[in-house]
């Protein structure tokens, strides 16, 4: 379905590309037709400026930081055993229902990374921390942004796991 839209509308602005280069795209872009469209016109600017045919090849280098960023998805899991074995707690607790600090905040950092890092919804976010509803990443999310601007230490703590999990 969406090969049949990539060939649409570059047939439709006058510039057709080939199936193979209409697989390419579709493989590497998954999101969204809003997006898919968005990278066809990429590619078809990287062509023009360029002076090229399309090709595999060119789609590759015209939608490399899109598929290198692709590439380095943090999953929630990920984000969850980090912030524990960085906070030296277990990653079962991250997921309880305790309230105390020592695990509270940790599971707030982790919601939020989560939330920066990843392409999940707010409910989708809540489920896999103990099935908590998406108000409480919101309010977490939030906590942490007002945390980090009046306590150093956790916004080091919260720039030094967000590049752990970035690199």
């Amino acid at each position: 379905m969406r090969v049949a839209i990539l060939l649409l509308k570059a047939s439709q602005s006058n510039n057709p590309i080939s199936e193979d280069v209409a697989f390419f795209i579709a493989k590497h872009v998954r999101s969204n037709i809003r997006e898919l469209e968005g990278a066809l016109k990429r590619v078809d600017a990287y062509s023009k400026f360029h002076k090229r045919p399309f090709s595999v090849e060119l789609a590759k280098e015209a939608l490399r930081d899109l598929l290198a960023s692709q590439n380095k998805q943090v999953s929630i899991e990920n984000i969850q055993k980090t912030v524990a074995d960085f906070y030296r707690i277990k990653v079962v607790d991250l997921l309880s229902k305790k309230r105390t600090r020592l695990i509270a905040r940790p599971r707030q950092i982790a919601m939020c990374l989560a939330r920066e890092l990843t392409h999940f919804s707010l409910p989708e976010i809540g489920s896999a921390f103990g099935d908590r509803d998406h108000t409480t990443v919101m309010y977490a999310c939030k906590t942490i942004e007002n945390l980090r601007s009046i306590e150093p230490t956790l916004n080091e703590d919260f720039n030094l796991l967000n590049q752990i999990l970035r690199s």
